[in-house]
Parts: C-alpha cells; sequence; structure tokens
C-alpha cells in the first residue's frame, strides 16, 4: 500500500474539485441549453469565450453523451482517492497506475478537444479550460507518487514532471494566442 504526502493528497483534492466544479458547472449549463435553445450559458463572454458555441457542436458529444459528464465522475474518483490521500490510507499501487492511467487518456482527449477548439469550433470555454489547466497537474501528483522513489527512466520523468506541465501550458497558451491574435490585440 502507497499512502500519499500529505502536499500531493491536497493538490489532488484541490484540482480534482476545480475540475469537477467545472464539469457540474457545464453539465448544467448544457441541460439548460437543451431545455431552451434561447439560453446564453454564463461562460459565453464574447465571441471567442463562448461556451454556447462549443456545447452545440458534435465534438461536446464525443460518445453521444454531453463530455462534462466524462469529468464529473472522473473528477469525483479523483476527488475521492484524494480524500482517502489525506486521511492516510494507502492505495495499492495498481490502484494508482490505474488513476494514471485515466489521468493521461484525459489528457490526450483534452488534446483533442484543444485541437477542436482552435481549429474546427473556433471558440474557447472558459470552464472546459479549467479542465484543461487541472489535468495535466493531477497526472504530474500521481506520476510523481507512482513513479517518484525509482530508478532509471522512471525516476527521470518523475523528476521532469512539472517542467512538463509548464510545457504543456505554455504550448496551450502559445496555441491560444496565436489562433485569436487578431482579436486579442483588438482588445489593447
Amino acid at each position: 500500500m502507497i499512502a500519499a504526502p500529505a502536499r500531493s493528497a491536497w493538490l489532488l483534492l484541490i484540482f480534482g474539485l476545480a475540475g469537477w466544479i467545472a464539469s457540474v458547472t457545464l453539465t448544467v449549463e448544457r441541460f439548460k441549453l437543451f431545455t431552451n435553445p434561447d439560453y446564453r450559458p454564463s461562460c459565453s463572454i464574447n465571441p471567442i469565450l463562448a461556451c454556447g458555441s462549443v456545447m452545440t457542436t458534435d465534438q461536446a458529444a464525443v460518445f453521444g453523451f454531453p463530455n462534462p459528464l466524462i469529468g464529473v465522475v472522473g473528477f469525483s474518483v479523483v476527488v475521492t482517492i484524494a480524500v482517502l490521500a489525506i486521511t492516510g490510507v494507502g492505495l495499492p499501487q495498481w490502484f494508482w497506475g490505474g488513476l494514471w492511467l485515466g489521468l493521461a487518456l484525459g489528457i490526450g482527449f483534452i488534446c483533442w478537444l484543444i485541437f477542436q477548439s482552435l481549429y474546427r469550433i473556433n471558440a474557447l470555454c472558459p470552464y472546459c479550460m479549467v479542465v484543461w489547466a487541472a489535468t495535466p497537474v493531477l497526472l504530474a501528483v500521481v506520476t510523481d507518487q507512482l513513479w517518484g522513489g525509482s530508478r532509471g527512466p522512471l525516476r527521470i520523468v518523475a523528476e521532469w514532471r512539472w517542467t512538463v506541465v509548464a510545457v504543456f501550458y505554455a504550448v496551450v497558451v502559445l496555441l491560444v494566442f496565436l489562433r485569436f491574435q487578431d482579436y486579442w490585440t483588438s482588445l489593447v
């Protein structure tokens, strides 16, 4: 059994809750839009930050149901594990490995959604961006939990995890800026 250090457990809880709240909010907004096509979601701020236009695309329901439901379930698991970790409960390595795999798949899905938002939908969803920001941190925390004490290549992965997160953020910010630079520069 592997018990998470307090710092890691709290990071899991904070970023898990951020992702869960964003996912729940998006789900509620989506159901309001289902029941009232004229509803304007709270996250539709301007032509670029407009989750209403994102929610109505095919990409917003890849598996036949609204994507935020995946986040509601996935982040619920993360929050539950975080609460267990905060209370000192140790979990088997395979359990942490399963969480790591789920988060890695989530990162892959997020990368696809980022591409779709930037180059197909041409709009950004603020709540989605919270998920984009929370998931890499969660993956980094679980990577250290799994491989922080290892030797060899896995140890190197664990040591460089925060650099990878910073590079991910920088690339996403750069892509967002470049894609909508005409709009951003018109605001100045």
